[in-house]
């Protein structure tokens, strides 16, 4: 089944309907120090936020079609923190000459009882990680650098297994629909970071959920 690409933006604030632009891109485990000591020297924040977040992802099957994905998150580095709801829409095929990804993005606070309400209202978890990095950022973008790992027990944050050698790296910026220059800013961006990081808009339908 064909899904968008999965974003580990980290819970730090709530957004009520804004338009994500993305690039997406890996760095090796080795490569991690070259690529922060980069990003220290580009950014607004020489020393990065941390965080370590545990996301769920839930599924509402219709009688037909794609099923209707949320996210859950909750930051476990501050588990009094609110949790956060996410909704990603299908991104935007219009415009070949943008150089970012560009897709709906809802998101809001939650009390500590989401997952509960989620089931009530009839979603199924699929799948859950951890996901724990670094957050960097310069104006209104963000950048991201982080490992994610896979929830042996479910609900056990404890028991991980990292899913791969490499660091998910993204660019994100969240920004009123039609913004479009946006994604010109992100490919300069972007465009410093080479060689340690290739970031790229994402094709999804290569992407598999």
């Amino acid at each position: 089944m064909e899904a968008p690409p999965v974003t580990v933006m980290p819970v730090t604030g709530g957004t009520i309907n804004m338009m994500e632009y993305l690039l997406q891109g890996s760095v090796y485990d080795q490569a991690l120090e070259s690529l922060l000591h980069r990003l220290r020297g580009l950014c607004d924040n020489m020393e990065p936020e941390t965080f370590t977040d545990h996301e769920l992802v839930y599924l509402l099957k219709g009688q037909q079609g794609n099923p209707f994905i949320l996210r859950a998150r909750r930051s476990l580095s501050h588990p009094t923190s609110p949790w956060h709801l996410r909704y990603l829409g299908q991104p935007e095929v219009g415009d070949k000459s943008r150089h970012a990804l560009v897709r709906n993005c809802v998101d809001v606070a939650a009390s500590h009882s989401l997952p509960e309400f989620l089931n009530e209202m009839g979603f199924r978890m699929d799948h859950e990680f951890v996901a724990n990095g670094h957050m960097f950022r310069k104006g209104a973008m963000k950048i991201v650098v982080s490992k994610l790992s896979r929830i042996l027990v479910p609900g056990n944050t404890e028991n991980t297994e990292r899913l791969s050698l490499s660091y998910l790296v993204e660019l994100n910026v969240l920004a009123p629909a039609g913004q479009d220059n946006m994604s010109d800013d992100m490919r300069s961006f972007a465009e410093q970071l080479k060689p340690l990081v290739h970031l790229e808009k994402i094709d999804p339908s290569k992407q598999r959920h």
